[in-house]
């Protein structure tokens, strides 16, 4: 009985010390990834600064002026074209386009040949 008592210790005690290893080399595999994972996000950081650099180089004022004078043919602004806000046309009117389809029309049974409009009355107080 003793034997048998030996047995299924050294049995547990190795398959024990084999889940532990199993344990140890996931978590080494799971370690490496989040080491990737770092590296290409710092690769991505240092990408986004490239880009930024080459946009702030870009968008400089005396580059853009000089783009300006080679490819647009802008003149100085005359009085001529400013305008007072009482120059301006009013606003036309919006149109409600459904409730213009929605309106009720005349039927074939309708003596009149008027549509009826649903009208609303207010109580009397």
């Amino acid at each position: 009985m003793i034997r048998f008592l030996h047995m299924i210790a050294i049995s547990a005690l190795i398959a024990s010390a084999g889940y532990a290893y199993s344990i140890k080399y996931e978590t080494l595999y799971h370690a490496e990834q989040v080491a990737k994972l770092k590296s290409k996000v710092q690769r991505e950081r240092d990408a986004i600064a490239v880009l930024q650099a080459e946009w702030q180089y870009l968008d400089r004022p005396d580059r853009l002026q000089d783009a300006v004078n080679q490819h647009l043919d802008l003149q100085p602004m005359r009085i001529q074209q400013l305008a007072r806000l009482s120059d301006l046309p009013n606003r036309p009117v919006r149109e409600d386009e459904i409730g213009r389809l929605l309106e009720p029309t005349a039927t074939p049974k309708d003596k009149t040949n008027e549509a009826r409009t649903p009208t609303t009355q207010t109580p009397k107080r």
